[in-house]
């Protein structure tokens, strides 16, 4: 009998799934796939993780992880041959990933949505998230390209997300904005072959749909 595959619940644009595909993608780890609408979540969503944010990685009975970096890791552990997670365990990639997760994803929110945060700017919310982490990601990408020096590493799969939502913000200002390593940095995830498969669409689950394996 074949072993069911792990189920991932996911969103499409959601920053945080985006980076647990990713590193599924390039592990080339299957799962489940199950795209909800987090308007209305499924009941077996709630079931695994009453908090319901996505992505939530069901991997069988007492194995249930809610946290992107955890689905990351978990993937990459069974399949590395990139060494993603030795290149990017280092003190730079790490700091800069746990910035993105704290500091910088507060200013990205409202810079986002500034008229939901009248009391100061949006200039004011994009100069923030240009201080904690723009300003040291290009510093650390101008002298290697990537996060994990030569290649590319887990880092920079879970930075590249939330930074991709800072930039289309005000797209033109970004095009002028002098970050030069962080705008290539951006433009190569953007257009390599691994983000295209990691934004295949799929249809919304619903209940009694056959598995939707991923990658397709």
């Amino acid at each position: 009998m074949a072993t069911a595959l792990p189920i991932l619940y996911s969103f499409r644009r959601c920053p945080y799934a985006i980076r647990a595909r990713l590193a599924l993608c390039q592990a080339g780890v299957a799962v489940a796939l199950r795209e909800v609408d987090l308007k209305q979540k499924p009941a077996a969503l709630l079931a695994v993780s009453p908090q319901a944010t996505v992505p939530v990685l069901d991997a069988g009975p007492g194995r249930v992880l809610t946290q992107s970096l955890d689905i990351m890791r978990w993937a990459l552990a069974q399949a590395d041959d990139a060494r993603w997670l030795q290149a990017g365990d280092r003190p730079t990639p790490r700091r800069l990933v746990a910035t993105t997760d704290s500091d910088f994803k507060h200013w990205l929110d409202r810079y986002k949505y500034a008229e939901r945060y009248p009391e100061r700017g949006p200039d004011t919310y994009r100069d923030e998230g240009v201080r904690c982490l723009i300003d040291p990601l290009e510093t650390a990408l101008r002298s290697t390209g990537h996060l994990g020096g030569e290649g590319p590493c887990w880092a920079d799969a879970a930075v590249f997300p939330l930074v991709r939502q800072f930039a289309a913000v005000d797209a033109a200002w970004w095009d002028a904005a002098p970050w030069s390593a962080t705008r290539q940095w951006l433009t190569r995830w953007q257009g390599s072959p691994l983000f295209a498969a990691c934004m295949h669409r799929y249809p919304l689950w619903q209940p009694g749909d056959p598995p939707r394996r991923f990658p397709a």
